[in-house]
């Protein structure tokens, strides 16, 4: 696997290594001797998946601590934008995005820390998306941004008009009026055993 630097430190774009042949193509998702001698050490506890259609926008979602999750996410069909905000407080690069085209054509990977809100857009008619967490979810850690934040000025390359959101994505606070974020310099990971 190779491991692409993004703008925005500990946010990474993994790159696998795809054999391609008649019969069609083989590729090792993930390893976990090479993730974490190349990423981080890291211990994946859940894995998750979702479908949705175009104009579809999760996000911008993050839990808390101690249930605070990294995310290495993929796409099995289709193609999304993916999005990573740090909201660290103290970060050099707080309330800033990567963001990052997934699909099922370029095999590529991002793996968000904790620390940071994710989300992604539909820009396929179907998407097939699977993410791997190192912590549990726990519904009473969730918090989120809103997706439209001026102040992020993310473009989700969705048409206005054609935008499809939960009822719960439709109602979170900006950053700046987010009640809890992440410390920059806080252990987000001293409870991995």
């Amino acid at each position: 696997m190779k491991v692409i630097k993004t703008p925005i430190e500990d946010v990474v774009i993994i790159k696998p290594r795809l054999f391609e042949d008649a019969r069609g193509y083989f590729f090792e998702s993930f390893s976990e001797r090479d993730f974490n001698a190349q990423v981080r050490h890291v211990k994946f506890v859940q894995d998750n998946e979702s479908k949705s259609g175009f104009g579809v926008i999760r996000g911008l979602h993050f839990q808390k601590p101690p249930f605070a999750q990294s995310k290495l996410v993929r796409v099995i069909r289709g193609a999304v934008l993916d999005v990573a905000v740090d909201i660290r407080r103290g970060s050099p690069t707080f309330g800033r995005h990567v963001s990052v085209e997934l699909s099922e054509e370029n095999h590529l990977q991002l793996f968000i820390p904790r620390g940071f809100a994710h989300g992604f857009s539909v820009l396929t008619p179907e998407v097939i998306f699977q993410y791997k967490c190192d912590n549990f979810y726990a519904p009473q850690s969730e918090g989120a941004l809103a997706w439209d934040d001026p102040q992020l000025n993310i473009d989700w390359r969705i048409p206005a008009e054609r935008i499809i959101l939960s009822e719960k994505d439709k109602h979170h606070p900006t950053l700046d009026h987010a009640e809890w974020l992440f410390d920059f310099n806080q252990d987000l990971y001293e409870e991995i055993k």
